[in-house]
């Protein structure tokens, strides 16, 4: 990547680091894209040319997640199944949840008005479902690729979706007891457990699945 590659990634990131944290303080509604250009020092226009909406500004730390998902499986060792390297990646993340369960009280704010707001937004629900949906259709093609899938095999589709169903049943369950938990002391290895139990659910039938192609010789 050039210098000016990597520079446009740099404002990118920066532009979406000041809004969530402006959306995470203040809110989705009472945050406007020029509130995000005056606090990130860059101009209205700069913000649009990088997100064409608020709500991709919104969403942007998600999207990043999930592309950094679907890498840790492209580039996971040969013969390891997806299954490992999918659990190894969700239970590795850490975020707001890790610093809010080592008791930062910021953090912790953070994360329940993030999940207030978009419990409160069918247009970021919507959005929410959208991007889980293209990353379980990413996730399909990818294992389709390396199984040698013939265009119709429902395997690729199914184990997809069966994993990043784990990841569904994960975001409910924390935006469940933040909102509801007024101090969710352990929350962090509660939701360890639960997807431990999740992916031993997973195990049975997709445990040995896609294991990777062998780079040929």
């Amino acid at each position: 990547m050039g210098l000016r590659e990597r520079k446009k990634t740099q404002t990118r990131h920066h532009i979406a680091q000041v809004a969530w944290r402006l959306f995470a303080d203040h809110g989705f509604d009472r945050v406007t894209v020029a509130d995000i250009a005056r606090e990130a020092e860059v101009a209205v226009a700069t913000v649009f040319n990088y997100f064409p909406t608020k709500e991709a500004l919104f969403f942007f730390p998600l999207e990043t997640f999930e592309a950094h998902l679907l890498e840790a499986v492209a580039t996971r060792p040969a013969g390891e199944p997806v299954l490992a390297a999918f659990r190894r990646f969700l239970l590795a993340a850490g975020g707001l949840l890790a610093q809010a369960d080592a008791g930062d009280a910021q953090a912790l704010e953070r994360l329940r008005t993030l999940n207030r707001v978009i419990a409160a937004s069918p247009t970021l629900q919507a959005r929410e479902h959208h991007a889980l949906a293209a990353t379980a259709d990413a996730l399909a093609a990818l294992l389709a690729a390396e199984t040698n899938a013939q265009p119709h095999d429902p395997h690729p589709q199914v184990a997809a979706n069966a994993l990043l169903g784990v990841q569904r049943a994960l975001v409910a369950y924390t935006r469940q007891r933040v909102l509801a938990d007024p101090a969710p002391t352990g929350l962090a290895a509660d939701v360890q457990r639960y997807a431990e139990a999740a992916f031993a659910l997973l195990d049975h039938g997709l445990g040995d699945y896609a294991p990777g192609r062998r780079p040929t010789r």
